[in-house]
This record gives structure tokens, sequence and C-alpha cells, in this order.
């Protein structure tokens, strides 16, 4: 294939993906950055650092840098597929196109459970944190909840991306704020911290890997720790909703590095220099918990409505993508063609209801299992999140070996390291999956994820034995 045909081809596939998606692309650039920002600001960050602390340590900073590095590399690997076609199937279309049909079909059905398994942990945590100030049943507050974000979700992407991005500037300004107060507490002593904080508290409390078994210790926390960092490849399902993708999309992507050194790494050291690590508890927001040994229990109240804001947007964000992957896959005969449907404002309307129903699952666990709910949706969300991890990264990794052959146009935005730097973080994510085997409490999801893809590709063989010559079940050249 000479170069002409290939560009001919490329143009081709991008006019037949915007003709056919039929979405506003109403989405602007200061949208698209704070969605990209506040996008890994949540739960996992929150609420499940709480866990991490009292499981590792200090050296739950050191991981969080660590996995960031991970997650960089993963974003701007799907930055160089997303500037090669921008797509709102994003990771389940480059399935398609790089590894296979069953591959596109797997993707799109997983990275849909992750956000319907997301939305429930994000509503059983804003459950958890009304319980700060009413002594109100969960499942109740979940419920409500629920229903407000599916509303919100059917009236416009235009308000999403508003909402998103007020979601997001509370969550940002609340983590800078906090910053600046630690390091007032530090500098000048005040509050009642202000006699014991101490940068000491970081090595002099049992050292640095202070957990139980040390390094292993950290290891352990990675499960939580990449969790807190799903969800940051959302930008990639906005693309094609996206006004100006070529030129927004890989300046929110190259923010990454600086959200995680300010947002995980900065807050963490922060926190944990002006409380000592062992007074914090799992289950307990360490930001909430850190405010409160201060004094400041103003502080706490506000802090508390942040991060009841942050695991709301997080659940909006997840009725935004199960929408729109459920109707990518129906667009690609790979799902029913129900899901196809658009209101006049452009939002998936049967795909985002679907999805919505399937959420309240949430809250019949809120019912059955108030004080463990979080923990068993966690582990469910990683491990399908993870997946789409994966395939972007074995994706990007065909796809610039077709393109340094010249059988495909080169993307304008590389990922730095090229096929190494993937082939590094595919490494790291079989690490992590390891060690949640490791753990009792996380083992659950590895002998879910056997099942689920038993699920899958039934669903296929009958899917293609319906339809043979389908083009959702033809490898594209």
């Amino acid at each position: 294939m000479t170069s002409v045909q290939v560009d001919q081809k490329h143009d081709g596939n991008e006019a037949a993906d915007s003709a056919g998606e039929g979405y506003h692309r109403a989405l602007g650039a200061r949208q698209i950055q704070m969605i990209a920002i506040g996008g890994a600001i949540g739960t996992g960050l929150f609420l499940g650092a709480g866990k991490g602390i009292s499981k590792a340590g200090p050296s739950l900073i050191l991981a969080y840098a660590i996995a960031g590095v991970v997650i960089f590399f993963i974003m701007r690997a799907l930055g160089e597929l997303l500037m090669y076609r921008p797509v709102s199937g994003s990771f389940s279309e480059y399935a398609r196109e790089f590894v296979g049909p069953f591959a596109g079909f797997v993707t799109g059905w997983t990275y849909w459970l992750f956000w319907v398994v997301t939305g429930i942990t994000e509503v059983t945590a804003a459950a958890t944190y009304m319980t700060y100030w009413w002594d109100i049943p969960q499942w109740l507050s979940a419920l409500v909840f629920t229903i407000i974000l599916y509303g919100a979700n059917l009236i416009s992407v235009k308000l999403f991306g508003e909402l998103e991005f007020w979601f997001s500037m509370v969550k940002v300004t609340a983590i800078v704020g906090m910053i600046l107060i630690c390091a007032g507490i530090l500098t000048l002593g005040f509050s009642d911290a202000g006699d014991t904080a101490s940068l000491t508290h970081l090595w002099d409390l049992g050292g640095f890997f202070a957990g139980e078994h040390g390094i292993a210790s950290t290891l352990m926390t990675l499960q939580m720790v990449m969790f807190a960092f799903l969800a940051v490849e959302l930008v990639g399902v906005t693309a094609g909703e996206s006004k100006d993708p070529k030129t927004v999309l890989p300046k929110a992507i190259n923010s990454v590095p600086w959200r995680i050194a300010v947002f995980y790494v900065g807050a963490l050291i922060m926190i944990l220099s002006v409380v000592p690590w062992t007074e914090f508890k799992p289950g307990v927001s360490p930001f909430v918990a850190a405010f409160e040994k201060m004094g400041l229990g103003v502080g706490a109240a506000i802090v508390n409505f942040v991060v009841l804001t942050a695991a709301l947007s997080s659940c909006n964000s997840g009725m935004y993508s199960t929408g729109r992957m459920l109707r990518d896959l129906a667009l690609n005969g790979q799902g029913p063609k129900f899901f196809t449907k658009l209101t006049k404002n452009g939002t998936p309307l049967v795909g985002t209801t679907f999805s919505a129903a399937l959420m309240m699952v949430g809250v019949w666990i809120n019912y059955q299992w108030p004080g463990e709910a979080f923990n068993y949706v966690v582990s469910f969300a990683t491990i399908s999140g993870m997946w789409a991890w994966i395939m972007i990264l074995v994706c990007q990794v065909r796809y610039r070996i077709k393109a340094d052959r010249g059988e495909l146009p080169q993307s304008p935005f590389k990922a730095p390291g090229g096929i190494w730097a993937s082939l590094f973080s595919l490494a790291f994510i079989g690490m992590v999956v390891v060690t949640m085997g490791m753990d009792e409490g996380n083992r659950v999801a590895l002998y879910g994820a056997p099942v689920w893809g038993l699920l899958l590709g039934v669903a296929y063989l009958v899917l293609k034995a319906r339809n043979p010559q389908g083009a959702a079940f033809a490898k594209r050249s």
C-alpha cells in the first residue's frame, strides 16, 4: 500500500466515523482540560487512600509516584492513537482495528462494565459521606443520587461538560487549599497539629516503608493505587464530542505528570507530615481525618462536602461513558440496535437508561452490606478498568509497528519511549494483577474475570452465528 493510499484510507475512516457517530461536538477546551484533571481525582484518592496509608505508611507516596509514571505512558499511548484517528468509541474501536473484532467486542463491553461498577463504587462512597452529617441509610442516599445523575445525563453533552468543569474546579481548589494549609502549619505552626507537624513523620515512625511487611506491604497497595487512577482515560471517550480534538486532547494528556505530582504525591506528603500516618484508619477519608486532627472541625465538614462532590462527579462521568460505549458497540453490530438511539440533544438515551438501571444494583449492595460495599466493588472496578489500559497499550504497539513500516500514517503525537514504554507498562500491570491474586480481599475479582470472559465469548459466538458474514465480525485490513 502506498503512502497516498494510506492517507486516503485514513481520511475516509475519519470522515465515516464523524458522520456515523451523530454526536454534537459541544465540549470545549476548558471543559476537556478539567475533565482530564478531575478524572483522576475521585474516591480512590479521597476515600481509598485511607486504607493504603494504614497498610503501607509513608511509602504509599512512592507507590503513587511510580504508578503515575506508568499512567503517563498509558495516556501518551492513547494520545498517539487519538491523533491517528479520534473517535468516540476509542478503546474498543482501536481494539477492533489492531487486534480483531473479538477484542473490540470484549473491550467495549468490559469498559462498559467498568463504568457501571465504578458508578456503584462512587455512589456507595457518596452515601458513606452523607453519614458524616446525617444518620440516614446508605441505600437511600445511593438511590437518590443515582436518579438525580441519570436525569442530568439526558439533557445535553454541553451541560455534562459544564457540570464536570465545576465539579473538577471544586476538587482542584480543595486539594490546592489543603496543601497550602498544611504548608502553613509546617512553617507557621498554627492549629492543634502545629506543635507536632514535621516532615520527619515520613520516616521516623518505623521508617519510610513502615507497613507491617515493609516493601511487600507497599506492593500490596498497588491495586488500590491503580484504582485511584482509573478514569484518566475518559478523555479518549470525549474525542467524538470535542470541538477541536487534535489541539485539545494532547494538552490534556500532557497535564498528567503535574496532576499526579500535585494532587497525589504533593497532597500525601503534606497530609502525612502534619498528621502521623499511624493515626489514619481504613474506610475514613484521610482528608477529613487530617482536618479533624488539626482541630479544624469546619474544615473537615468542607472537605467532606468536596469528597462528596468528587464521588458524584465520577458517577456522573460513568453514566456519560456507559451510554456512549453501548452505542459504539451497537453501531458496529456488536450490540443491540436500540442502543444507537439518540435524543434530539445528541445523548444516547437507551444506553444511558440501561446502564443507570444496572447501577441500581449498588443500592441493593448498600442495603445488604453497608459496611463492606465499597471494598466489594473496588476490586471488580480495578480489573475491568485495567483491561482498557491493556488494550490501549497493545493497540499502540501494533499501530506503531505498522506506522513505522509505512502501512499507516504517522501520528503527530508520538508516545515517548515508543513500544518499549508500552511493554514496560504492560509488565507493570501484570505485576499488579499478581498482587491482587495474593490478597484474599481482592482475589474475588480474579475469580469473576474468567466468568465475565466466558459470558462474552458465548455472546460473541451467538452473534456471529446469526450473522457470519457481518462486518462486525470481519478482521479490518
